[in-house]
């Protein structure tokens, strides 16, 4: 919606609010509804085409509101993560349906689906080994216990480590950036040989730095045979997959435990919004699970619901699956595509203009809508280079190391970027090039 219409649908969303506290003593303390009443009630997959505002709102009224807070908090985000997961291709190992073992839930970011994914396979595996062994204690396991990710994975991995207080170990990634099934295989021999317990592994699709997508198919047939939970992070890169062209890069996911990505990333989704799933959910029940008298309901033990406070760190949760909703709906399946395939586009025509100058060079390749750049020189240089577009305030720019190169990182991702912004930037940075070029070649000739 353009600025007129977000205005308007705001003050109607005022009214609404308003409206419904001056009632809201007319309202019931507690649904009548039952568990599992709100799927019949929506369609089993998102709108090919976009839905109007007023459709919207009228469900909300007719579907939400009878369950209140909850069920319909929780039900309708079961239901949404399944949309999602259908837009994506996921396996059905992933989604709920009406009676899957999997399943979906929203995280606040990705960092928490991490450390969420390795507490779970931490306790899968001390259960699995004590239960082989008796004789082990379990801090004989957790002392023996080895995480893995790329060294181009996100510094959350490691951080999820460090809080589930085991060890963690990066595999080196290839040429492309990217891990393929040999060198974890290497790392994972060097360790078991030397009394270590490998039990999870973090693949990337989309790296933070580069873009770049770890070999799934290599990667999880390994990860199954040696009993190690592979987790999925696509944070960035998930988004794509609703495109068909792009689902290629998902290929092997059949083999990981759990996968996220970020709707708040790059699929107009505010922020936070972080969607997890899991093959298999009691394996993440049965690491948090916990039911005091106060948390306990009637319900609890009909097999009928999904309590979401077992697959998460914090207890209390948001109506995030609401936004979701909004968006797939407002946007339908299309109008996202559409608006991956126009960041990819302009990322691509960014790189054109670079290839253009030969004074620069393109560090990774362009997959979809970052593109890493350098002035062909030091790094010193491309240090400066960075500083003075950045102190010059009218792009900013993030940097990232490649190997031994510092490497500049263009990434397309406001909503309404055109190829005017980015033939804009690119006439900013090649003129700030010029002019540190000149003084830098005069600075290192005195």
């Amino acid at each position: 919606m353009d600025a007129a219409e977000y205005r308007k649908r705001g003050k109607e969303m005022v009214d609404y609010i308003a409206d419904y506290l001056e009632k809201v003593d007319t309202r019931q303390v507690f649904p009548d509804v039952e568990p599992g009443y709100l799927r019949p009630l929506i369609p089993d997959c998102a709108p090919q085409d976009p839905e109007s505002f007023e459709d919207v709102i009228k469900d909300i009224e007719n579907i939400i509101m009878p369950g209140a807070a909850s069920p319909a908090c929780t039900e309708l985000e079961t239901v949404m993560l399944d949309w999602l997961g259908k837009m994506i291709n996921l396996p059905k190992e992933f989604l709920a349906g009406k009676d899957g073992q999997g399943g979906g839930v929203i995280q606040g970011t990705a960092s928490e689906a991490t450390l969420v994914s390795l507490l779970a396979a931490r306790t899968k595996t001390i259960r699995r080994l004590q239960s082989e062994k008796p004789e082990l204690t379990k801090a004989d396991i957790m002392d023996r216990l080895v995480a893995y990710a790329s060294d181009q994975a996100h510094s959350s991995v490691e951080k999820a480590a460090l809080i589930g207080g085991v060890k963690m170990k990066t595999v080196p990634s290839d040429d492309m950036f990217s891990v393929c099934g040999s060198a974890l295989k290497n790392v994972l021999d060097d360790d078991k040989a030397s009394g270590l317990i490998p039990f999870f592994f973090c693949a990337t699709l989309g790296t933070t730095s580069c873009c770049s997508f770890d070999k799934l198919l290599e990667l999880g047939p390994i990860c199954n045979k040696e009993n190690i939970w592979m987790h999925v992070d696509a944070a960035y890169a998930g988004s794509a997959f609703i495109c068909p062209e792009f689902r290629h890069l998902l290929n092997g996911v059949e083999f990981a435990d759990s996968f996220d990505f970020n709707p708040h990333k790059w699929l107009l989704v505010n922020f936070d919004c972080s969607a997890m799933w899991v093959k298999k959910r009691s394996d993440v029940t049965d690491a948090f699970k916990l039911e005091p008298l106060y948390l306990q309901h009637p319900h609890q033990d009909s097999g009928l619901i999904t309590d979401y406070r077992h697959w998460q760190i914090p207890l209390g949760r948001r109506f995030r699956s609401l936004k979701l909703w909004f968006v797939m709906r407002m946007y339908g399946v299309t109008g996202l595509q559409k608006y991956i395939r126009k960041h990819v586009r302009l990322s691509h025509h960014f790189e054109h203009l670079v290839l253009q100058d030969e004074r620069f060079e393109i560090c990774a390749d362009v997959v979809l809508g970052l593109v890493c750049f350098r002035l062909k020189g030091s790094n010193e240089l491309n240090k400066e280079l960075l500083k003075n577009i950045n102190e010059a305030k009218k792009i900013h720019l993030v940097p990232c190391h490649l190997r031994e190169k510092f490497v500049l990182r263009f990434a397309i991702c406001a909503r309404t970027v055109e190829s005017t912004h980015v033939e804009f930037a690119w006439q900013h940075i090649s003129q700030l090039a010029t002019d540190l070029l000149k003084t830098w070649k005069q600075n290192h000739q005195q």
